[in-house]
């Protein structure tokens, strides 16, 4: 008996015994991110951009009243703005992205890479919505790149690195966790839709540079903090790696604009009242409240008052995600759409595709010298509400750009033109034939940003 008790006790000896060991290796005692770092830190570049403005002299120089009297009040001055930021080698070929901030309206571009060679760059597609912009390199060859990670797999709690030139330091790293998906709901400079939040320390001059995981894949592009005093305080905010992808895919196709999907719809988050109120039993999915009839959506049999689910196998529960979605799918794509009706899921396949660009928009420019003088107007189609982005409602004449007397006067891309002198506007020959009216006191009956709004001027 003793010597089977002995037996027993051999046995279970083993199994307790990895809790009491102690590392064998200078790798278990000090693990690193030195292998991460190594592989990704040289395909991160420092942007140093640089653009003129021109400064207007005249305090009333955009004033559409007091502007005509002030019209010799001085020159405009050109002035020098200089910008830092950081970028990400995709292609050997000299394919980098940033932040559309960084070097959207940049006259000057030079790219410096980690072992100190530079580049001339130029911006051959931007996105101001989207925040992001794909450089290409001049005479670059046989650079270092990151892969693409798809940014639907991460998940909270994931260990990332974030890689830029915080403050114009140098190439700086620091590390820290996917603290957040789908902040949605915010407005982030020029970019708004579908962020992934991070506790990386990002600072002024990180924007454009690598989010990676410990693969050395890149998860997003890093782009905002949320900040009172300018610091980082531990919420950052990256572009998910699957939307850059898909405006790099069509930088490389030789596209000079971003070509989003449309959806066509509008709609609102569900909260706990509204889900309620229409017997569902949790908050989920976005409830349209307005489609348009040309609406891809439409045609897959959704309408007003339905409540969409998801979207391309991914859960939609805000309009931006909704975006974001149609946007990170691209152009062609067949996305399978979920939603509710009645209580009831109901399931369809939609391709993505553009807005269309029918009837003709009958563009209107007005050259002659009158009081209308630098106009250019449109009719309203999906595709010019699309660009607009006007109501899914809008008819009627749009204004697509001001200048000269036009812009002087105020009127502003966006506007709706309702009424010339009395005169009701409904196609763009209607605005030309007003403007040959004689008089010199001009009434202009808008709509900007759904609200009504009389321009008064004399010419």
């Amino acid at each position: 008996m003793l010597r089977s008790v002995t037996l027993a006790l051999l046995v279970l000896l083993p199994a307790a015994a990895p809790a009491q060991t102690v590392p064998q290796s200078e790798a278990q005692i000090a693990q690193s991110f030195s292998p991460v770092v190594k592989s990704t830190a040289p395909a991160v570049v420092n942007i140093y951009a640089t653009r003129v403005v021109q400064e207007q002299a005249s305090p009333f120089a955009n004033d559409p009243f007091f502007d005509q009297f002030f019209q010799a009040f001085g020159n405009s001055q050109p002035r020098v703005q200089n910008s830092l930021g950081s970028g990400v080698i995709l292609t050997p070929g000299g394919i980098v992205v940033s932040n559309y901030h960084v070097v959207g309206q940049a006259t000057e571009i030079r790219v410096v890479l980690n072992d100190r060679r530079e580049y001339a760059a130029k911006v051959i597609l931007g996105d101001e919505s989207a925040d992001l912009a794909v450089l290409k390199l001049d005479g670059a060859t046989d650079l270092p790149t990151i892969p693409l990670r798809n940014s639907d797999e991460v998940e909270v709690g994931d260990l990332v690195l974030a890689i830029g030139n915080p403050f114009g330091v140098g190439q700086t790293v620091s590390s820290g966790i996917v603290s957040g998906l789908a902040r949605s709901t915010l407005q982030l400079g020029n970019g708004s839709g579908y962020f992934i939040q991070t506790d990386a320390a990002i600072n002024p001059g990180n924007s454009g540079g690598a989010l990676v995981d410990t693969s050395g894949r890149l998860v997003g592009i890093n782009t905002a903090i949320l900040s009172r005093g300018g610091g980082s305080n531990g919420i950052g905010f990256a572009i998910p790696a699957n939307l850059v992808a898909s405006i790099v895919a069509q930088a490389e196709a030789g596209a000079t604009i971003f070509q989003k999907p449309w959806a066509g719809l509008s709609g609102q988050a569900m909260d706990a009242s509204l889900a309620e109120s229409l017997g569902l039993p949790r908050p989920d999915g976005v409830l349209v409240s307005d489609l348009h009839p040309d609406s891809p959506f439409a045609a897959a049999g959704i309408a007003k008052g339905d409540v969409i689910l998801s979207l391309g196998g991914e859960p939609t529960n805000t309009p931006q995600e909704i975006i974001y979605r149609l946007a990170s799918l691209g152009l062609g794509a067949r996305a399978e759409i979920v939603w509710l009706r009645n209580g009831g899921q109901m399931r369809a396949t939609v391709t993505l595709a553009t807005a269309p660009d029918t009837p003709d928009r009958q563009t209107t420019t007005i050259t002659d010298d009158v009081a209308l003088n630098g106009l250019t107007v449109a009719r309203i189609n999906p595709a010019v509400v699309a660009e607009l982005d006007l109501p899914l409602n809008a008819s009627g004449v749009v204004v697509t750009d001001a200048r000269g007397i036009a812009g002087r006067a105020g009127f502003q891309r966006g506007d709706l033109v309702v009424a010339i002198n009395g005169r009701a506007i409904i196609a763009p020959a209607d605005v030309a034939m007003a403007a040959q009216d004689q008089t010199r006191i001009w009434a202009i009956d808008l709509l900007r940003a759904g609200q009504p709004l009389r321009l008064r001027f004399r010419f």
